[in-house]
């Protein structure tokens, strides 16, 4: 009879092989719409920034196109923007950053659209599978009433999905820091 092997964590992340530099910038200056940064951490049940975690988002362009074959608008995306992306915490603060545009509504069904979404993957040691989340826009709070993802989460976790417009110089910036567990934990998502 054979049995499954054990399950290994998924980090420290191997850093040699995923991180050739550029990996957390999706646009570019031909880029359609305004770039914004997204900045966060990933956090420990203390409350601790993790050093080495890593960070994936996947979304849609400012049309809520995805230059993806699943998409049935894949045609009018944005060839100039990448839609994946990757990061590290390994940098100051433990924080990653990306570089991209704020994605535009995508439909759910033939009636209802999602709210601006980003859908994220979380790598870090002592996890033995990745998480999926997602980062919603503070300043989307009409979009995000009508979200029919984000409304599956209780009233009282869905902040933990929502990234904060800070007030800074340069590009519009968000916030979003993922708590792995403990207070504030952040909501995950089964794949």
């Amino acid at each position: 009879m054979l049995t499954q092997s054990p399950s290994q964590t998924v980090g420290p992340f191997f850093h040699y092989g995923l991180f050739f530099g550029g990996e957390n910038v999706l646009v570019n200056e031909q880029t359609a719409d305004q770039p914004i940064l997204i900045k966060g951490r990933v956090l420990d049940g203390d409350g601790q920034p993790i050093p080495d975690a890593m960070v994936e988002i996947w979304q849609a362009d400012a049309q809520g196109r995805f230059n993806h074959p699943a998409d049935p608008q894949q045609a009018q995306a944005d060839p100039h923007f990448r839609g994946f992306g990757r990061a590290e915490t390994t940098g100051p603060g433990n924080q990653f950053v990306f570089q991209t545009v704020k994605p535009g509504a995508v439909a759910w069904d033939a009636e209802r659209k999602q709210a601006p979404h980003i859908n994220v993957r979380v790598f870090a040691r002592g996890m033995l599978i990745h998480a999926y989340t997602r980062l919603y826009f503070g300043d989307e709070r009409d979009a995000n009433g009508t979200d029919p993802v984000l409304n599956l989460v209780e009233a009282v976790r869905q902040p933990t999905l929502i990234a904060q417009l800070e007030k800074t110089a340069g590009l519009p910036t968000y916030r979003f820091d993922i708590v792995l567990q403990g207070v504030g934990e952040t909501v995950f998502f089964d794949p």
